[in-house]
């Protein structure tokens, strides 16, 4: 299906991933995958998944001047950077008909 953050950015594949323990297991709920480093991205930070090492941002911010490279305010268009979370979170409400709750 591809990389980790295609994974989180297509919202049928994000919306499969998250259904996967619900059909394979009786729990409580079900959690929406995603994950929190795509917010830095969407403020305009690159993070890589790098093999054997996990998360890395390739230039990390070190120090207030480093604060001019992030998107702020009207910078950042939410649904276009991010739209595509609610997209899942819709997606998988709709697949889980009801049966379980949604954490995410």
């Amino acid at each position: 299906a591809g990389d980790f953050f295609t994974l989180c950015r297509t919202p049928a594949l994000a919306c499969e991933v998250t259904l996967q323990p619900i059909r394979r297991f009786d729990l409580d709920a079900a959690i929406i995958f995603s994950d929190i480093l795509v917010v830095p991205q969407a403020l305009g930070l690159e993070v890589q998944m790098v093999k054997g090492k996990g998360p890395v941002l390739p230039q990390p911010l070190g120090g207030p001047k480093d604060l001019e490279r992030v998107k702020t305010g009207a910078e950042v268009d939410i649904q276009k950077e991010l739209g595509y979370v609610m997209d899942a979170i819709r997606l998988t409400r709709h697949k889980l008909e009801g049966k379980v709750p949604l954490i995410g």
